[in-house]
């Protein structure tokens, strides 16, 4: 443990941080399993909705620098010619 009061301060700092950090990166895993699911269900509309609100979090996950706003962009690319590719094929 820390010896110094502002080593115990940034210690803690570091535990609230990285806590935060994985409660962003659950809630970006979870949006696209939800995405993936219904691409894989050929479910359109769902996989519409859930590409929005997917969209959401990766932005706000970016924004927290939780993750890299690259591979959040990168994420929502992959997720949207996923569900276009569903839209393509039921029309």
């Amino acid at each position: 443990m820390a010896n110094h009061k502002s080593a115990v301060k940034r210690h803690k700092q570091s535990l609230n941080r990285a806590a935060r950090n994985k409660s962003a990166r659950t809630k970006v895993k979870n949006a696209v399993k939800a995405v993936r699911s219904a691409v894989q269900n050929k479910d359109k509309t769902g996989a519409e909705n859930l590409l929005s609100a997917a969209a959401s979090v990766l932005a706000k996950a970016a924004g927290k620098k939780a993750i890299h706003r690259r591979k959040a962009a990168r994420k929502l690319s992959r997720l949207a010619r996923a569900v276009n590719a569903v839209s393509a094929q039921s029309a």
